[in-house]
C-alpha cells in the first residue's frame, strides 16, 4: 500500500469509460458548451477493456479494494458487462459500482448483476417532472428513471440516488425526495453544488449546504446519525429513526473531506488524477501503448500517489474556484 505526503492510502478506483452522456444536464455538460455538435473522443482515444483491466490490476496490487464505473454516461460504452466481469475476477478486489443516470438502466440492470456488479448510484435531482426535464434537457421522465431504480434493487443490486441540490433549481424538491426514498428504503445522497470544471456556472450563493438541508429534513423526520462503515467514508450518514432507511450528503463544499480522501481517477483516454478538482493528469495510455512493462508503470503510480497534496476542499475560496482551471466533469466522472 502507499501513501500520499498526508498519509492518505489509495484505496477507491474511479474510472471513466466514456466522455460522452446522453444528457446535456446543467450541471455536467450545459448545451450552451455541449451541443449535439460537440466532438466527443474518438473511438481510438478510449482505454480498451483490456487496457482498463490491466491498470485496475496493477491499481488493485497497490491497496485498491474499490472500483467505481463512472462516464460521461457509462452505460453508453458498448459491452461494460464484459469489463465489468474482467475486474471482479481480479485478486483482491472486494467491490464494484457503477454511477449512471438510469437512461439506460433498466434494460441493461440484470446484465450488469450476472456480469458481477454489485451496486449502482443513480443520479435523480428532482421527482418533478418540469424540473427534472429542465435539468437534463432531454426530455427524459422521471417514471423511466424510478422504473430502473426499482429494476435494479428488484434484482439484488445495492442501490443509491444522488441529488445534487442547487438554489433556485431544486431545493424545493428536498422533501419529495426525501420522503419518496424513505418509504422505499433507498439511500438517497444530498449533494452540495460543487465547483467542478469550468461549465456549470458555479457561483458559492447557489449552494445549499448540507446545514441548511438538515434542517430543513428536521422539520418533517427525526434523524439519529450513523458511524462510517470504512475510513475514507465521504458520505454523512443519517437514518430515519425508527426505520432502516437513511440519508447522507456530500459535503465538499461547506465541510470538506480532503484529509480522509482515498481516491484516484482513471479518465476515459488514460490518464491518472488525483483529485475532482484537479487541472491536469498523468497520461497512462501512452505508456501502455508504447510497450512500458508493469514494474514501470507501478513505478510511475507510486510516485504520483506518493507526491500527492492535494486539498482543494480545504483550500477553496470564491476566486479559486473562479481563477483555477479545472477538468470537466463529464471527463473525470464523479
Amino acid at each position: 500500500m502507499i501513501t500520499d505526503k498526508f498519509g492518505r492510502p489509495m484505496h477507491d478506483l474511479r474510472i471513466s469509460v466514456t466522455d460522452r452522456c446522453n444528457f446535456r444536464c446543467r450541471y455536467c455538460m450545459p448545451k450552451e458548451i455541449f451541443g449535439r455538435d460537440f466532438a466527443f473522443m474518438p473511438k481510438e482515444q478510449l482505454l480498451s477493456f483490456e487496457e482498463i483491466e490491466r491498470l485496475a490490476r496493477i491499481f488493485i496490487s497497490q491497496g485498491v479494494k474499490k472500483i467505481r464505473l463512472t462516464g460521461g454516461e457509462p452505460l453508453l460504452r458498448k459491452d461494460l458487462h464484459l469489463l465489468i466481469n474482467r475486474l471482479v475476477h481480479i485478486d483482491g478486489l472486494e467491490d464494484i459500482g457503477l454511477t449512471t443516470n438510469g437512461v439506460l438502466l433498466e434494460k441493461q440492470a440484470q446484465k450488469l448483476k450476472d456480469a458481477g456488479l454489485k451496486r449502482v448510484n443513480v443520479s435523480l435531482d428532482a421527482l418533478k417532472d418540469e424540473i427534472f426535464k429542465s435539468i437534463n434537457d432531454s426530455g427524459v421522465s422521471t417514471k423511466h428513471i424510478l422504473k430502473a431504480i426499482h429494476k435494479a434493487k428488484e434484482i439484488g443490486l445495492e442501490v443509491k440516488v444522488n441529488m445534487v441540490v442547487k438554489k433556485g433549481m431544486n431545493e424545493q424538491e428536498v422533501i419529495p425526495m426525501a420522503r419518496y426514498f424513505k418509504e422505499h428504503e433507498i439511500p438517497l445522497r444530498y449533494i452540495e453544488f460543487m465547483d467542478v470544471g469550468e461549465t456549470n456556472g458555479w457561483d458559492m450563493k447557489k449552494v445549499v449546504t448540507k446545514k441548511e438541508i438538515f434542517h430543513t429534513l428536521l422539520n418533517h423526520f427525526e434523524l439519529e446519525p450513523i458511524d462510517p462503515s470504512y475510513i475514507g467514508e465521504v458520505a454523512k450518514r443519517y437514518r430515519y429513526k425508527g426505520t432502516k432507511a437513511e440519508v447522507g450528503f456530500i459535503t465538499s463544499v461547506s465541510e470538506s473531506f480532503c484529509s480522509t480522501c482515498t481516491r484516484a481517477r482513471l479518465s476515459a483516454d488514460g490518464k491518472i488524477f488525483t483529485c475532482l478538482f484537479a487541472s491536469g493528469g498523468f497520461d497512462m495510455k501512452q505508456m501502455l501503448r508504447s510497450g512500458k512493462s508493469d514494474e514501470e508503470i507501478l513505478e510511475v503510480i507510486q510516485k504520483i500517489w506518493g507526491n500527492r497534496t492535494d486539498r482543494y476542499s480545504d483550500e477553496r475560496t470564491v476566486q479559486t474556484a473562479k481563477n483555477r482551471k479545472k477538468i470537466e466533469m463529464s471527463y473525470i466522472g464523479g
